[in-house]
């Protein structure tokens, strides 16, 4: 079912934890900004405006009040932090290199993101307030998309460390580094089912760029879209094998 039409980007779709809105990324007013909409793509409200500078890769915080994200505002990639409906936001780092793909883990504690500010891309822990920084991986290759596991303890994320994007598992400190996917193709976007059974990621492993699940230990990769044109970027609706 499209829950968005018309001629512009609509990417990065994030559940609310209650399952109720969608934070989204579109660049339908000449610039990327952060909008959210209803379960069934109703109530489309853009709650970011700049201009001058994109917004990108909302997450919720885990109590749906909040909302973190990356932006170009400060004519850098930092990481902020608003209300639900846009109001009120705060940045949160505060560094030369590029900060992104920010993760509120879902017992709320810290945010995992992806920064360059030791020359590659690689993962880190925050506290919400922007304190407590603390890097989690350390490769010559970069590694992106964190996503915590549903009892916070675990985090999924895609690396190039093997000369391609792979899915990789952590534990919540960065220890214990698994390996879950093995294929010449590019694995990305891992996503965690609400049940902590599944991981949800893009794969152009067929030909096109299509959503996979696998169990959250690699094992039983399956394509669940089989499309002719891109599917990217999963996320699942929480409490719900959607």
């Amino acid at each position: 079912v499209a829950l968005t039409s018309g001629f512009s980007d609509d990417r990065w779709p994030t559940w609310s934890p209650d399952g109720a809105k969608i934070a989204f990324s579109s660049n339908r007013d000449g610039h990327w900004e952060i909008y959210t909409m209803s379960a069934d793509g109703g109530e489309q409200i853009r709650i970011t405006n700049h201009a001058s500078a994109h917004n990108w890769s909302a997450s919720w915080s885990p109590d749906g009040l909040k909302l973190i994200f990356s932006s170009f505002r400060d004519r850098n990639w930092e990481i902020y932090t608003m209300n639900r409906d846009g109001s009120g936001a705060k940045r949160l780092t505060d560094d030369p290199a590029e900060d992104l793909a920010p993760v509120w883990s879902p017992d709320g504690r810290v945010i995992a993101f992806a920064s360059k500010r030791s020359g590659n891309h690689e993962i880190y822990l925050m506290n919400p307030d922007g304190s407590g920084l603390t890097r989690l991986t350390e490769t010559n290759a970069n590694s992106f998309n964190p996503s915590w596991s549903p009892d916070s303890r675990r985090l999924a994320f895609d690396t190039f460390r093997d000369g391609n994007w792979e899915i990789y598992l952590m534990n919540g400190d960065g220890s214990e580094v698994k390996n879950l996917t093995n294929s010449p193709s590019a694995d990305q976007a891992p996503s965690w089912s609400p049940d902590g059974q599944w991981i949800a990621f893009q794969s152009n492993r067929d030909g096109a760029s299509d959503i996979w699940v696998m169990r959250a230990d690699g094992r039983d990769p399956r394509n669940w879209t089989h499309g002719a044109t891109s599917a990217e970027n999963p996320a699942w609706r929480p409490a719900s094998k959607k």
